[in-house]
């Protein structure tokens, strides 16, 4: 199915190049789209570049990590819920370890290791394909927890918010975390009805339920705080957590008698490989996607909307935030763009302003996380993961939209 949707980006674009062109709209059209080719190969190695230092130094943490036997002890923390809603996974196997890690790092924000530690789960769970050259049903759940990851502290968008000049940066808290968990939620459901897993099962119904009560008791706390003090004590909380994984992992190594230096550097090779592997896969969606928002295409659709929902009667003041929604699947920088430009036009304090950045933070950029994911393992066939990906986003858009109605009006 991706290669399908590749296509079909790649074939769009150009027609639509080709119909500005003739008709006068876009007489530069064929060289803004080339133009966003060049752009996105060339950021599709900057990004593989980026990756080598930070896949290196985390890989290598966690081959000391794996061998000190705490990555065991942390699987042990999911591993029932894991093995009920991943059935295919051995208890005890390496996977449920690495999935444990990247969801925790979704979860406080942390990019930087959440990648990583992806990256590292798709790896051991390919150790259990039979068919390399397909996803497993565990990779594509994996592949849709993470595309509708719930992020507790989306930092950048109150930053953003600030420096557009919102009264109050962080009144989008509770409807981004709504959104998010709104997005989880229907990819979970639905990429289990479609694997036939039971998520009415008592393990699946607790783990769930006390997720959401640890959410609903962060939210309580942060909501009041100012947009500064909330960066810095979310900020402060996810570092510490992080640099003290970072050493507990090499102690316990050290206690062991392990030899923590030469594991570090065997998994920091690891690191170096596949952030190679991943560059003509990040070339592939990339230029593909850069010529979708060059053409003026996502433009096209947004007026198509805009104009519906007028016809219709309904309130069209949404209409303007839809920009960030539809390029947020595609890219990240690009829905950004998308948000700061409506927040600047609008204003960061009107409905369209807020409503793009709950937009922003509602989702992840699936077509992103999908070529990198699907490069580490050198995976082709994707089945209906791409599918599932964009139901949760859906949900997030739709959830996004009447919650900020609800809260802003």
């Amino acid at each position: 199915m991706l290669h399908k949707i590749w296509l079909c980006f790649i074939v769009s674009a150009f027609l639509t190049a080709i119909i500005q062109f003739f008709t006068g709209t876009g007489p530069e059209s064929f060289q803004h789209v080339m133009q966003a080719v060049t752009e996105m190969v060339k950021l599709s190695v900057e990004i593989a570049i980026g990756l080598i230092g930070v896949l290196a130094f985390w890989l290598g943490i966690f081959k000391v990590a794996e061998h000190s036997g705490l990555i065991d002890k942390l699987a042990s923390l999911l591993s029932p819920f894991l093995r009920r809603i991943m059935p295919e996974i051995p208890r005890h196997h390496p996977a449920l370890g690495s999935i444990t890690m990247n969801m925790s790092a979704n979860v406080l924000g942390l990019d930087n290791a959440a990648t990583p530690f992806g990256i590292k789960a798709m790896q051991d769970m390919q150790s259990l394909s039979a068919n390399p050259d397909r996803l497993t049903n565990a990779q594509i759940l994996f592949l849709v927890l993470n595309t509708s990851s719930v992020t507790l502290f989306p930092i950048a968008v109150f930053l953003y918010r600030a420096e557009q000049g919102a009264a109050q940066p962080t009144d989008v808290f509770i409807p981004i975390l709504i959104a998010t968990s709104a997005s989880t939620l229907a990819g979970l459901v639905v990429t289990c009805m479609l694997q036939r897993i039971n998520l009415l099962n008592r393990v699946v119904l607790l783990f769930l339920g006390v997720f959401f009560s640890l959410m609903a008791s962060v939210i309580l706390y942060f909501t009041h705080l100012a947009a500064a003090d909330l960066a810095n004590q979310s900020a402060t909380v996810a570092n510490f957590l992080l640099l003290s994984f970072i050493v507990i992992v090499l102690l316990v190594g050290w206690k062991k008698g392990l030899d923590t230096y030469d594991l570090f550097i065997e998994g920091a090779k690891k690191g170096f490989e596949t952030a190679v592997t991943l560059i003509p896969y990040l070339i592939a969606m990339l230029f593909a996607v850069g010529m979708l928002r060059a053409s003026g295409l996502l433009g096209m659709v947004t007026n198509a909307i805009g104009a519906a929902v007028e016809l219709t009667g309904f309130d069209s003041r949404f209409v303007d935030a839809l920009p960030t929604a539809l390029m947020k699947p595609l890219s990240g920088s690009g829905a950004r763009a998308m948000m700061i430009e409506t927040m600047s036009h609008h204003g960061a304090d009107s409905f369209a302003g807020r409503l793009a950045a709950v937009l922003q933070g509602s989702t992840e950029t699936t077509f992103y996380v999908l070529a990198v994911y699907l490069g580490a393992v050198g995976i082709k066939h994707s089945r209906y993961a791409v599918g599932c990906c964009l139901a949760a986003d859906a949900a997030g858009i739709l959830t996004a939209i009447v919650v900020s109605y609800w809260f802003f009006g």
